[in-house]
């Protein structure tokens, strides 16, 4: 195959080929990889010198070969370097189909009567693709317009709408795996076992210093009673972990120290805390919370 593509064509898509795969193995973000990273580059340029001088090295072989035969043995060399393989004349011949023209030497058959100042008229077909692909364009046109006209299928707007509503179940689906995503307007409590002991753990780590291990209270108000200074219920407390307590006098925003998941863990945590009885409990602060009812 190689004789039968030159040089100027095979170094080219070479080359380019592995520029393609390099840019797509390396992470450059929204920038190409060769100028993200200056390496990249120069790798890129050791590449093309390689493979310009492979290129150069085969030739000189070949031509060295060549002179080292006798006048039968290059005969027999050109003759075949000069064979066109089986499979690239089968699509030479399948083109010259396709064009459905007539040789040169047949084109008697088919000149009009029709001179103009000695320039002739051929009455060539149309190539058998054009011909074909016509055909081709009419069944399909009746086979659409049945479909869509007479037995009413789906417009692209029914598609759409179809696409549309596939879209946001598989959004739904993924958000229930991906617990990051997770946010003050649709975290829901975590009774889990294993959801417990991670929020458990978190509280250990970080809040106790405040709010004491049993969640009694200390600089922090008490956790275990019914009162609440910001609202409680799930979708409060992750908003206060999140955000952070009052100006000024609360405590610090965890968001950016915990994940999504994790301040929904320990916020089901602190909520587990309600009503159990702690050694030294501070007095209630805030107000009673009471959950409202979903509305139906």
């Amino acid at each position: 195959m190689r004789k039968f593509i030159p040089s100027y064509i095979r170094v080219p898509v070479l080359f380019f080929l592995i520029a393609g795969l390099v840019e797509y193995f390396v992470d450059s973000g929204n920038e190409p990889a060769f100028i993200k990273y200056p390496i990249v580059l120069v790798f890129l340029l050791l590449v093309l010198v390689v493979i310009i001088s492979i290129e150069g090295i085969v030739t000189a072989l070949d031509n060295i070969l060549f002179q080292s035969l006798d006048e039968a043995g290059q005969a027999r060399y050109l003759a075949n370097k000069n064979k066109t393989p089986k499979f690239i004349q089968w699509i030479k011949d399948l083109y010259v189909k396709s064009l459905g023209q007539k040789p040169i030497a047949q084109e008697s058959e088919i000149i009009l009567d029709h001179n103009y100042d000695g320039i002739r008229e051929l009455d060539n077909s149309l190539p058998p693709w054009w011909v074909y692909a016509f055909y081709i364009s009419i069944v399909f046109a009746i086979v659409y317009m049945l479909k869509y006209e007479v037995f009413n299928g789906d417009s692209q707007i029914d598609e759409y709408e179809t696409e549309l509503a596939d879209a946001k179940i598989a959004i739904e689906e993924y958000k229930k795996t991906a617990k990051d995503l997770v946010d003050a307007n649709t975290v829901t409590l975590l009774t889990d076992a294993s959801d417990i002991n991670a929020g458990k753990s978190i509280f250990e780590t970080n809040c106790v210093a405040c709010h004491m291990a049993d969640g009694g209270g200390g600089i922090g108000p008490n956790l275990t009673d019914d009162h609440w200074i910001l609202g409680g219920g799930i979708k409060n407390v992750f908003h206060t972990v999140s955000e952070g307590g009052r100006d000024g006098k609360g405590m610090i925003a965890w968001k950016q120290s915990l994940k999504p998941a994790q301040i929904a863990q320990v916020a089901s945590y602190v909520l587990s805390l309600q009503g159990t009885t702690p050694a030294k409990p501070k007095e209630a602060e805030g107000e009673i919370w009471v959950e409202e009812a979903p509305a139906e």
